[in-house]
């Protein structure tokens, strides 16, 4: 089974990009979204949150905002908050793929946001890079509550240049061209991988 992954820098429509590729029967695995129920009440995550951050879960629940700014300030905090996700990311994730190829799966899409910042994309078959224009994305971003154009850089600053991911993909989805466009981008690149994986 291959792993096919998928990313792309902050409003440039991975999520939306994610839901086509599932919506079509391909196992996607959502590393975000895995995170995050790491992270929720109850989350296997929370007991050793809890222990390295002090204070920032409380009645079961975590504070992403207080943990957010503790590891967005402090390159070494946040050093010590991958230590203990990623492991367990990586666990959740053995046990998707596993899954998918017991179900017959000839390849499954890793939904990662920083695939190329964490040196991720080495470990996949092929790179989906979904992209838009800086002025379409910067607009997205900027409607999103709570976003200002500061914050905004500040996530920009941290992510692989989209030039950068565009040039290391082996398909690019553009975003800017509607849901249509970006649909049949999809079917295309699914066709494709499974005229070249499908035995």
């Amino acid at each position: 089974m291959k792993v096919i992954g998928l990313t792309g820098s902050i409003g440039m429509g991975k999520s939306e990009t994610a839901m086509m590729f599932r919506d079509l029967g391909v196992p996607v695995f959502d590393a975000d979204a895995t995170v995050h129920r790491l992270q929720a009440k109850g989350g296997r995550a929370l007991p050793a949150i809890d222990a390295v951050f002090p204070g920032v879960v409380e009645a079961g629940l975590l504070d992403r905002q207080s943990l957010g700014a503790i590891v967005f300030a402090d390159a070494a905090a946040k050093r010590k908050l991958e230590t203990i996700i990623h492991p367990m990311v990586g666990e959740e994730r053995a046990i998707f793929f596993a899954e998918a190829e017991k179900d017959g799966a000839d390849f499954v899409v890793l939904d990662v946001p920083l695939l190329f910042e964490t040196g991720g994309n080495t470990a996949c078959d092929k790179v989906v890079v979904v992209s838009a224009p800086a002025e379409v994305q910067r607009a997205r971003v900027l409607a999103r509550p709570g976003m200002t154009a500061q914050k905004f850089e500040q996530i920009l600053s941290k992510q692989t240049p989209d030039a950068d991911k565009r040039a290391g993909a082996d398909y690019i989805i553009e975003t800017d061209k509607g849901l249509d466009h970006a649909r049949a981008a999809v079917a295309k690149i699914i066709t494709e991988l499974k005229g070249q994986y499908r035995p």
